[in-house]
């Protein structure tokens, strides 16, 4: 790595990334010393008092670091072990410490690079993942990007919503519709696999006065793993006008070659949340809700998009990442995870007393299972 920076006509740049590996040499050469040291506790001149006047170099700087990151005298040494993010992680973090540098640039040129960085990167997400033609909102936390789906939802089904705000809602009350294998905490309503009980619910919402608004659909959580009916739910979400959104696990699988019709049906869905970190071994990433609207004035209003550079810069590092692992790399890494998954899931039907949960879902990364004993007096699992 460092014999390709000297390449690198920028000094600044390539300054960075030697800073970068150099960071993480020194935190991890600290880490093997303190396990070497079968837990050394924190001396009392390692306490921060006040700040100095003179300033302190680098690597007290980070000794200083690695001795928080050591935590309390009585935590066990192993808890707070480095993870070993490897070369494609340092691309990651290196995102962090470039886009603080691109944006001191002049306003015409972080302008351009930021929008390049954007486009890209969006490009390359909706080609990956089967979603033709979408737009992409970048976002640190998970749920984010349904909340301004939400709120996209919402101005486009009211149109006075801009001029009256929540005043309108009173009289016909929104509805968002979940998944039963959604994650708890997203709403107050629930969507059954029983699609035709979940279309009796929308109906009596009409009948009611409410607005069905938005359905959560499911595609694979480590806590359920089976995957909604999307094709049939996208159907009568059409024929309702509701906004349909998918996110899960499995989502993963649309960048591999075979790909379950059930996940398939998920690119024709209005949006859908990523989440790239995770399902390529990539640290301090963005997650992405990928989406499809034609007017972007309401994306604007709903804040998926933004004219600040910051706000364009969250994709710096996935554009970095993906760049270092390149299409081939990307799909192995997801190819990889569902082998795991299949060979784990063959060997713990040969274990007795543990169910397979969920056997439907052709390469999944996820595997859910059970363990039961049979009682001798009654028979029953």
């Amino acid at each position: 790595m460092d014999a390709s920076l000297e390449k690198i006509a920028d000094p600044t740049l390539a300054e960075m990334g030697r800073n970068l590996k150099e960071a993480m040499k020194m935190l991890e050469e600290s880490q093997r010393r303190v396990e070497d040291e079968n837990g050394k506790k924190l001396m009392s001149e390692d306490i921060p008092g006040p700040l100095q006047g003179s300033g302190q170099d680098m690597v007290s700087i980070l000794q200083l670091v690695q001795n928080l990151m050591h935590g309390d005298e009585d935590e066990e040494p192993q808890s707070t072990r480095i993870q070993n993010i490897g070369e494609q992680g340092h691309m990651a973090l290196l995102g962090h410490s470039l886009g603080a540098f691109i944006s001191t640039l002049d306003k015409e040129k972080l302008r351009k690079l930021t929008t390049r960085i954007l486009s890209d990167t969006t490009l390359w997400l909706c080609r990956i993942f089967r979603y033709e033609n979408g737009c992409a909102y970048f976002h640190e936390e998970e749920r984010e990007g349904l909340a301004k789906i939400c709120r996209l939802a919402i101005h486009s089904r009211y149109e006075d919503f801009v001029v009256d705000g929540f005043n309108v809602l009173y009289n016909k009350k929104p509805v968002v519709y979940l998944s039963a294998a959604a994650r708890p905490g997203l709403g107050q309503y629930l969507c059954n696999q029983d699609v035709a009980f979940l279309e009796k619910m929308i109906k009596d919402d009409i009948e009611r006065g409410r607005l069905p608004l938005l359905l959560v659909a499911n595609a694979g959580t480590a806590a359920v793993g089976h995957t909604d009916k999307i094709g049939r739910l996208k159907e009568l979400c059409e024929q309702y006008g509701i906004w349909l959104h998918v996110e899960g696990v499995n989502l993963a699988t649309l960048a591999l070659g075979y790909v379950s019709s059930s996940v398939l049906a998920t690119t024709k869905c209005d949006s859908m949340t990523l989440t790239p970190g995770p399902w390529l071994g990539l640290p301090a990433v963005p997650a992405v809700t990928l989406y499809k609207h034609d007017d972007p004035a309401l994306t604007l209003v709903a804040g998926l998009t933004s004219n600040k550079p910051a706000d364009k810069l969250r994709a710096l590092p996935l554009w970095l990442s993906l760049q270092y692992l390149g299409l081939d790399g990307i799909v192995e890494r997801i190819k990889h995870a569902c082998q795991l998954s299949q060979r784990l899931q063959e060997s713990l039907k040969k274990v007795n007393h543990i169910k397979i949960l969920v056997e439907d879902e052709l390469s999944s990364p996820v595997v859910v299972f059970r363990f039961f004993q049979e009682l001798p007096d009654s028979g029953r699992s």
